[in-house]
């Protein structure tokens, strides 16, 4: 381990709120919009960034920050482009994980389930609300694939704005994804490591069961 950066130290405790199983919501649904909704009240930086994992064929995981465009009794949502790493992972294997932490309120939300790519007609929406630099970035990336430079991606910005001009169409290769949660958990902070984490996991039935984790 390096010498110059002692890390055994760091210790922090967790002091500002509790949780348990009468004060969370029946559905794990309720619950996510319950800390959500304070977390975007409470001005956390990035509330709404999570953390999506994926994996490849070979059952190799990789992660990286995505912004939740959307959520309901359906699932969690966000876009990307489909020919991305993550794009690719989710062609081969069609789970997933996200998470969210927000440090300010010492709370984490973890989500697992199934991934599906959304309705062409949902996608366009989404991408026809977006401001234009947005949808014109959207072209100029060949997300995850290599290249020579910055100047690469500038001047395709550029080919692609006067090609457009205000009306740039969804590239096929870009779009939406929704993760159909079978697993929640919210996690809260708490003194001397003894944290609170709640579950709440789909029975076969369409119920979901709650129960208390050991931290």
């Amino acid at each position: 381990m390096s010498d110059d950066l002692d890390l055994s130290g760091l210790r922090r405790s967790y002091e500002k709120d509790s949780l348990d199983e009468s004060m969370s919501a029946a559905s794990p649904l309720e619950q996510f919009k319950l800390w959500l909704s304070d977390a975007l009240e409470k001005g956390v930086c990035e509330a709404n960034a999570m953390t999506l994992a994926t994996a490849d064929e070979q059952g190799r995981p990789s992660t990286r920050p995505v912004l939740i465009k959307g959520f309901d009794e359906d699932g969690i949502v966000w876009f990307t482009n489909y020919q991305s790493r993550k794009g690719q992972n989710l062609d081969v294997n069609p789970y997933a994980s996200v998470q969210f932490f927000w440090p300010e309120l010492e709370r984490v939300i973890r989500i697992e389930g199934k991934v599906e790519k959304l309705t062409t007609s949902l996608s366009d929406e989404y991408y026809t609300s977006r401001p234009l630099t947005h949808r014109i970035g959207a072209w100029a990336s060949p997300q995850s694939q290599v290249i020579k430079s910055r100047k690469v991606i500038v001047e395709d910005a550029a080919k692609y704005a006067l090609k457009f001009g205000l009306t740039p169409p969804r590239p096929e290769s870009w779009g939406g994804y929704r993760l159909m949660p079978q697993y929640w958990e919210f996690w809260q902070g708490r003194s001397s490591r003894l944290h609170d984490r709640i579950a709440y996991s789909l029975k076969t039935d369409g119920q979901w069961i709650k129960q208390r984790l050991a931290p």
